[in-house]
């Protein structure tokens, strides 16, 4: 059974950073099919997808809104794909959820609170 755990949110000021985690489990990660990737939702607004990239081809994609200031990334050892988040803003204020898309489902981590405000 495939299960995300997010973990890395919290209380930022406008201009900094943070780093989110999700640890992934249940398939394989350097050698299955899948594609994984980052969303948020904020009160009121329906979920929009923050980043993602698809395995083994390698293609990443961002929303408009956080290109040049948010990076996904992945270690295989550990099973892990980071979504780093630099020169945050309070728009990015969210719960971030985290998801993998493997044998034909969708998965979904519990998700992690973002806030940014001074």
């Amino acid at each position: 059974q495939v299960q995300l755990v997010e973990s890395g949110g919290g209380l930022v000021q406008p201009g900094g950073s943070l780093r989110l985690s999700c640890a992934a489990s249940g398939f394989n990660f350097t050698f299955d099919s899948y594609s994984m990737g980052w969303y948020r939702q904020a009160p009121g607004k329906e979920r929009e997808l923050v980043a993602t990239f698809r395995s083994p081809a390698g293609t990443l994609a961002y929303a408009e809104s956080v290109k040049g200031r948010f990076t996904i990334s992945r270690h295989n050892a550990k099973n892990t794909v980071y979504l780093q988040m630099n020169s945050l803003k309070p728009e990015d204020t969210a719960v971030y959820l985290c998801n993998a898309f493997v044998r034909q489902f969708d998965y979904w981590g519990q998700g992690t609170q973002v806030t940014v405000s001074s």
